[in-house]
């Protein structure tokens, strides 16, 4: 429950059972239920549950629908450019139901690592390239986990928000090309006492959270608590929790399921537009993700339509690591008034 990690079983730390840290966890079902919103950067010291709701989180996503044998895990209803060809050819793509995984980029990850390589000899004897698929190839449709963010090298944080902006991951070698489905659910989490990220690159992830140790002294005992019955049976723990993460998936789906017909009126977005500016946000992309994580909200409380309410919900996750006047620790404590009074 406090990021602990588990070494008594492979059974997952149920993700109902994390005691607190409502943003985090209301950011993580937001990207899964709409992975637009462009991902969720989570700062916080250690112990705070940023890799344990990660991983957990997976657990809750119902299985999907993937053809086989293909090195993109591919929706067999929008099949990747290479299945698109070997159905031209008259193959049959076998489909299987498999859970979502959680897929970890390694802080010591090489750019070939990242974005897979090309075999240029091969490439310019017979004319076709052929690609060893990286860490974006295995984790389209997936989540892509990649802890201490900061400590990775910026040019490799710039590749890998440009694949989640775009959903696609382009290799280029001398004059080779080659491009594949990059589509996934992108999580960073850091600790900011090991160093910062780049503004530029901070304001490129969708959402922020930031995570602190608890201060309630009874929800710190509750830790405690279903930390050491999480440790004395892991099983038996999980199955205690399995019915609040049935529902808890079954909101996802549904949410799923909702959100294109969620609809925003021009009262929600003039309150988009008023809270942006008078916060001080930087250009427009904080608009049109706050306006992106508030459709979702709506469509996770089961509406079909956005209320003021939502907006100034969502502005607390989509906007605080945006303002430009003052850095993120100092302004945090006093965005929540200041949305009240725009």
């Amino acid at each position: 429950m406090t990021g602990v990690e588990n070494t008594y079983s492979s059974v997952q730390l149920p993700f109902a059972a994390i005691v607190g840290q409502e943003d985090m966890k209301q950011a993580l079902m937001v990207n899964v239920v709409n992975p637009r919103v462009g991902g969720v950067l989570i700062r916080g010291e250690k112990g705070t549950a940023k890799s344990t709701a990660v991983r957990a989180l997976a657990e809750l996503l119902p299985a999907q629908a993937t053809v086989g044998d293909c090195p993109y895990s591919c929706d067999p209803a929008a099949p990747c450019p290479a299945c698109q060809e070997r159905l031209a050819r008259g193959e049959e793509l076998p489909v299987e139901q498999r859970r979502v995984r959680v897929v970890e980029l390694p802080v010591g990850a090489t750019e070939d690592r990242l974005l897979g390589t090309l075999d240029l000899e091969a490439a310019l004897a017979t004319g076709e390239a052929r690609f060893s698929p990286g860490i974006l190839a295995a984790a389209n449709r997936q989540i892509l986990y990649v802890d201490e963010v900061n400590l990775l090298d910026d040019h490799l944080v710039d590749v890998l928000l440009d694949a989640a902006a775009m959903g696609v991951n382009t290799v280029e070698r001398e004059s080779v090309s080659m491009s594949h489905p990059a589509a996934f659910t992108l999580v960073g989490t850091m600790n900011p006492e090991e160093g910062e990220l780049r503004p530029q690159l901070t304001d490129r992830f969708g959402l922020c959270v930031q995570v602190r140790g608890l201060a309630d002294p009874a929800s710190r005992q509750e830790v405690i608590t279903r930390q050491l019955a999480w440790e004395a049976g892991p099983a038996e723990f999980a199955a205690s929790w399995r019915k609040a993460g049935q529902e808890l998936s079954q909101g996802i789906s549904a949410a799923r399921e909702l959100l294109p017909k969620v609809q925003a009126g021009d009262e929600v977005l003039a309150r988009v537009v008023a809270v942006s500016l008078g916060l001080g946000t930087d250009g427009h992309r904080g608009d049109l993700t706050l306006l992106k994580c508030a459709l979702t909200m709506a469509a996770l409380e089961g509406r079909d339509a956005v209320q003021i309410d939502d907006v100034n919900k969502a502005a607390l996750l989509a906007l605080p690591h945006r303002l430009r006047r003052r850095p993120l620790a100092e302004m945090e404590f006093d965005i929540a008034d200041k949305i009240k009074r725009i």
